[in-house]
């Protein structure tokens, strides 16, 4: 499974590390930034470390066509991140919560983030494990 968002540096990081404690390693999850930044978001790593998840020694890091070939499931996370389909992976796309468009800031805005990209993440382990 590959999260992609833009930078690779909140979102995107942030499902990863989600999914990698719901499903421990009943799935290879990866992450990558359609152009990726510099460093994970501070205020990502804090709110995930709340929550018993450790992305503090990740790094941004662009799509790799050969792993990108290889993925079950591609999902795309917020409006702006757009991957050129390849054959074979299912791709989806969370429209996820922004909630800086409502004037919240800071922490509060990364943990409401955060319990919405968990939510998608415990829904989508959920679907995958039904079968």
């Amino acid at each position: 499974m590959l999260f992609v968002c833009v930078k690779n540096g909140g979102k995107s990081q942030m499902a990863a590390g989600l999914m990698a404690k719901e499903a421990g390693d009943t799935v290879e999850v990866h992450s990558a930034g359609t152009k990726p930044g510099t460093a994970v978001n501070a205020q990502s790593a804090e709110s995930l470390l709340e929550v018993g998840v450790d992305i503090t020694t990740e790094q941004p890091k662009p799509i790799d066509p050969e792993l990108l070939a290889r993925m079950d499931y591609v999902i795309t996370l917020g409006r702006e991140a757009r991957v050129e389909e390849v054959a074979g992976p299912v791709y989806e796309n969370w429209d996820t919560d922004e909630p800086s468009n409502r004037g919240i800031e800071g922490m509060e805005r990364m943990r409401l983030v955060r319990d919405d990209i968990a939510t998608r993440v415990r829904d989508l382990h959920a679907r995958l494990t039904a079968g």
